[in-house]
């Protein structure tokens, strides 16, 4: 089969459910013949196989060159098998295949019942493991599960490692989504991707035909929302300009032949791909028909090497792992580099930390979240000892996000200068995330979140079935609190309640302290409302605050709403906020009470089955009546 030039590790987007794969491939690539020979990776239809055994052969000749690679589908194989019995040259035929550095063969699950070819091959295989030569081949199922194969095949398939790849989880089908567009030039609204990624796909071409349906029916509608992006050689996108400007003069330069300078020119392809670089403006260079002054073109591209190999080092300062990125060896990739390292270098501080206006003096306490409050004071005399984590949960409004930041405001004020806590909601992390799949950055990722001294992350009921964010903040997790740092998360739900929800998450979620805020009660609110009118600059009148705290809320943003409405009122009238004027703004009459028998609570709340207690206020007309009905 030809190699396809797109099929390149870079090109390949790894995730939790090729992950294995990958490094193997990538293994075998820089040491053929000397582990896991031969390479079996097997899975379902659509799933990357091809791409990761053509990546594999690629790497290969770009490390060396003068690799001998042979890669064959099962059909191929078939055909070119046949051909030689018929000429009577089998022998041949299996020779030249066993000389061979690398041998790719793929869907194999086609050599069910084809004896004499599986006899050849096992021959082949014989002797290309004894010479350490390198086997990889891929198949739709388990070598154990192929029907109909000389057993002596299978053992010499399963002898090496054997290794399956899945259907990409959400993160990596958004990477693989936003990959396809970028390589198309086309930009597709974060939205339309996110819809397109949550999608039931069992196939990265699934997935892609459904990339290719939604652009082909917004091509034929609504055009605008499909844009053209400009390609990477567009004036102002480079950074390096010297040297990617000169590029694009060799591009567009019309000269005459002349042999001596080719000459040079492939000499120096031949040095710098020996050296692991790729040498594609040399090669394009050699197509011109004229002298492109190759001494300075050679010394600019061996500068460009050279700003490569120091910006390597400088990104594995940060992370090792960083070293050895295919940009690196990349002098047309310079700019990319360069932004890549930048970002890395800010990948040594963790996340932003708390908002500082959310602190513990300005979070009123009450028996509604007094629980929540006193394991928040508890958390910040003595962080990463006493409840870690801190599950902070509670409907929308009620103050989970104020009370998280507060601790964390607490806890590095605390800490003292250079004590970083960071600070980071759900969907930030998964969006983080994605972005460092996408740039081969993942590493840095971790080590983001790993240089915090105290973590919060807000809203974590946004990790719901984002496989690969579980992974990786389990991880996080599990080196923080082993380093004994605190982590506080919120939700609008206990941890038991999160739907797709990693179980190994969920028990370290509720291994802490679960502490529930509930929706204020009558005490919180007068003192929440006496705040909220000291700071909008009103008196909070007795009378007044028994007409705007009466009323039960489900949330404390809904009180606000409420003093705002109110203050609004009175400036647009010019007039004194007093209870009169709430009583009027309310739809409240003169001496109304929010008080509600159980007929008007059912009333108000619509088709509700259960009543809110919050809501309602029983009235019985004796003691003894309301013990029975309690104890109904």
């Amino acid at each position: 089969m030809r190699l396809d030039p797109r099929l390149t590790f870079d090109r390949l987007v790894v995730g939790a459910a090729n992950r294995l794969a990958a490094a193997a491939a990538r293994a075998v690539a820089e040491g053929p013949g000397e582990t896991y020979n031969p390479l079996f990776v097997y899975g379902g239809s659509g799933l990357g196989k091809t791409h990761l055994i053509t990546a594999t052969a690629h790497e290969l000749l770009q490390r060396r060159p003068d690799a001998e690679v042979m890669a064959l589908t099962m059909d191929e194989f078939s055909e070119q098998w046949y051909a030689a019995v018929s000429a009577g040259e089998t022998q041949a035929f299996g020779g030249r295949l066993a000389r061979v550095d690398l041998l790719v063969l793929d869907d194999l699950q086609f050599l069910t019942g084809r004896r004499e070819m599986q006899a050849e091959l096992l021959r082949v295989f014989t002797v290309m493991q004894a010479a350490q030569r390198q086997i990889v081949c891929a198949c739709d199922r388990p070598p154990a599960e192929i029907a109909d194969v000389d057993e002596r095949l299978i053992q010499r398939l399963s002898g090496g490692l054997v290794v399956d790849v899945g259907a990409p989880e959400y993160e990596a089908r958004v990477a693989i989504l936003r990959g396809t567009c970028r390589d198309r030039g086309v930009v597709i609204p974060d939205g339309a991707l996110d819809t397109l990624a949550r999608r039931s796909v069992v196939s990265v071409r699934e997935l892609q035909g459904a990339l290719n349906e939604w652009i082909a029916k917004q091509t034929l509608g609504t055009r605008e929302t499909v844009q053209r992006t400009p390609v990477a050689g567009d004036a102002g996108g480079a950074r390096s300009g010297e040297f990617l400007s000169f590029l694009s003069d060799i591009t567009s330069a019309v000269q005459q032949h002349v042999e001596s300078w080719q000459v040079r020119l492939r000499e120096t392809i031949a040095y710098w791909q020996g050296e692991g670089y790729r040498t594609g403006v040399l090669e394009r260079a050699l197509q011109l028909p004229k002298d492109p002054d190759v001494p300075r073109l050679v010394a600019m591209y061996v500068e460009a090497v050279e700003h490569l190999r120091a910006l390597e080092a400088e990104a594995t300062q940060v992370d090792r792992a960083l070293g050895g990125h295919p940009m690196f060896r990349d002098p047309e990739r310079l700019a990319e580099a360069e932004d890549f390292v930048e970002k890395a270098l800010a990948g040594e501080v963790p996340p932003p930390g708390p908002n500082p206006a959310f602190t513990r003096a300005g979070f009123d306490e009450g028996s509604a979240n007094q629980l929540a409050v006193h394991a928040a004071d508890a958390v910040v005399a003595q962080p990463g000892t006493r409840y870690n984590p801190l599950f902070i949960t509670g409907a929308s409004g009620v103050g989970k996000t104020h009370l998280a930041h507060a601790i964390g405001n607490a806890i590095a004020a605390a800490g003292g200068p250079g004590f970083a806590v960071g600070c980071v909601h759900a969907q930030a992390l998964v969006d983080e995330l994605i972005k460092a799949i996408e740039e081969g950055t993942v590493e840095r990722w971790r080590n983001r979140y790993r240089a915090a001294d105290a973590l919060i992350v807000d809203d974590v009921q946004f990790l719901a079935g984002k496989e690969r964010t579980q992974e990786e903040f389990f991880l996080v997790f599990n080196e923080l609190t082993a380093a004994g740092k605190q982590i506080v998360l919120s939700s609008d739900r206990p941890a038991a309640e999160i739907p797709e929800l990693a179980s190994r998450l969920r028990s370290r979620f509720e291994g802490g302290l679960t502490a529930e805020i509930l929706p204020p009660d009558r005490p919180l609110r007068e003192k929440l409302v006496a705040r909220f009118l000291a700071a909008a600059g009103r008196p909070a009148m007795a009378e007044l605050l028994d007409v705007i705290c009466d009323p039960p809320v489900q949330s404390v943003r809904e009180l606000i709403g409420t003093v705002n409405r109110l203050v609004a009122a009175a400036d647009a009238r010019g007039v004194a906020l007093d209870a009169k004027l709430a009583r009027e703004e309310l739809g409240l009459g003169e001496g109304a009470t929010s008080t509600l028998a159980p007929a008007a609570a059912a009333e108000a709340a619509g088709d509700r089955t259960f009543l809110d207690r919050e809501r309602v206020v029983w009235e019985w007309p004796d003691i003894g009546a309301r013990l029975i009905e309690e104890l109904r």
